[in-house]
């Protein structure tokens, strides 16, 4: 009996990219419920490998050896040339930071984020810079937005300073419309606003579903590839914070990177996820307002509070240095303690972990003969800073301390060290980095854990504790 032919209706799962010709409620691979949905195969190009000849079985037809192109014929490595890669700077230093020096050709970046935290104004000013630089070669940048129209992006782009000759701009849902506009163009820069809002005819799914999301990538990818057009391709998250559409997405492009940032303040954080082409722990920083982004070179002092050492210091701060990728970040913490009229202290904490904050009270008393376990406690960072690495163990054990006995802890000192249950200062991670970063910004006295190697740094001194009694008494507590 002749075999019948493959069914083209395939069910894909949006979690782990499975595929499979039947449904289940929950997917063999992952185990996600309800995450299988129906995609249809797209019928084969004419002309291609795949095609089937006419009363034969549709089946992959392998290419003669003969067809093979020299480029296409697999070689030893040895014998592939090592070209250095020419990439496309995008004017912004921390932008090239993350990407690792800029835009590769041919690749795919995927830019992620929350709603209205600013991706497509970045990536707008970004296109803008690079038009601004493109004049002497006649290579244009070209903006599809699925999103806008295109007089709502000239609108942006007006406030933002990003209204240039050599910017394109096209409003466009249809996939083979944006194909053909890459294609035509052949741009320095194509950026495509957003990945759920392009839709390819060829496959059934609704806008922004697995399947949609999946083609829409997966032709974005070809097209750059073929025609060595870099390509950033913005994606939207969901409630959880996770990139939207499968996950074979990520799979796909060659750069992820996440934008970040709080409602309640002006700054944005980029991080690369993945990165084929430089390190993924770089961390750029940018100032959003009204006029657009701007980048932080030096984001020292977005973190600290306006108070200068001159000035008299305040009891209830320390200065610590935490680590965001390759950065070391001064975080100023603060705390205040009030006898509690409350059954149950309060623990009021922000950009704090809360069970840190009660191990640490619990140390302090045991350790450091300071009992705040009746008092109502509130410790917060400055600027939205975050000090949950353990790093940040001894300046707010000290910011606490200092403001329970009201003794200001001079301006000019901080401390690094994560403490332990049993009382021990322990060694952090690129701890010598921390402190020259500190000497860089004025810092005179630095509060350690015992260093495994001596370290000089100039204008800095380095006050070793191996205990929290220790360190308490070194900050004068």
């Amino acid at each position: 009996m002749a075999k019948s032919a493959k069914s083209p209706v395939q069910y894909l799962c949006s979690e782990c990219g499975w595929s499979g010709p039947k449904w289940y409620g929950r997917c063999p691979e992952c185990g996600q419920w309800g995450s299988l949905e129906e995609f249809r195969e797209s019928s084969p190009a004419a002309g291609s490998a795949r095609t089937a000849a006419p009363g034969r079985t549709a089946r992959t037809v392998a290419a003669p050896l003969s067809s093979l192109s020299a480029q296409s014929a697999a070689r030893p490595i040895t014998q592939v040339a090592a070209d250095a890669v020419t990439r496309v700077p995008t004017g912004f230093g921390e932008f090239d930071r993350v990407l690792g020096g800029g835009i590769v050709p041919g690749s795919v970046t995927l830019i992620a984020g929350e709603p209205g935290v600013g991706k497509s104004t970045l990536l707008l000013e970004t296109a803008g810079r690079i038009a601004r630089g493109v004049r002497a070669d006649h290579r244009a940048v070209l903006y599809i937005s699925g999103e806008e129209s295109a007089a709502q992006v000239r609108m942006r782009a007006s406030r933002i300073d990003a209204v240039e000759e050599n910017l394109l701009l096209a409003s466009t849902t249809d996939l083979a419309t944006a194909l053909a506009l890459i294609e035509r163009e052949r741009p320095a820069l194509a950026i495509v606003d957003s990945a759920q809002t392009i839709v390819s005819q060829s496959v059934d799914g609704i806008s922004g579903g697995s399947t949609q999301v999946r083609e829409v990538a997966s032709a974005l990818i070809d097209t750059a590839k073929s025609l060595d057009v870099p390509v950033l391709l913005v994606g939207h998250v969901t409630k959880d914070g996770s990139i939207a559409g499968p996950r074979t997405l990520e799979h796909l492009v060659d750069v992820v990177c996440q934008f970040e940032g709080d409602a309640q303040t002006a700054l944005r954080m980029l991080r690369a996820v993945k990165n084929r082409f430089g390190p993924t722990d770089e961390v750029g920083c940018f100032d959003m307002s009204g006029e657009g982004i701007e980048e932080v070179a030096d984001p020292s002092g977005l973190f600290l509070s306006g108070a200068g050492g001159g000035e008299a210091p305040v009891e209830g701060t320390c200065v610590t240095f935490t680590l965001d990728g390759h950065r070391s970040l001064p975080i100023e913490i603060q705390s205040l303690v009030t006898t509690s009229v409350l059954p149950t202290p309060r623990r009021a904490v922000n950009g704090v972990d809360t069970s840190r904050i009660a191990m640490l009270v619990a140390v302090l008393y045991r350790h450091g003969r300071i009992n705040l376990l009746a008092n109502d406690l509130y410790v917060s960072t400055i600027a939205g800073g975050l000090a949950k690495e353990p790093a940040c163990d001894l300046a707010i054990v000290a910011a606490l301390a200092s403001a329970a006995k009201e003794r200001p802890i001079a301006r000019t000192t901080c401390a690094v060290g994560e403490i332990s249950l049993t009382g021990q200062v322990r060694p952090v991670p690129r701890l010598e980095h921390r402190l020259r970063e500190a000497a860089r910004l004025g810092f005179t006295t630095a509060v350690t854990p015992t260093l495994r190697r001596p370290v000089e740094i100039p204008g800095l001194t380095i006050v070793q504790s191996d205990t929290l009694r220790d360190a308490l008494a070194a900050l004068g507590l």
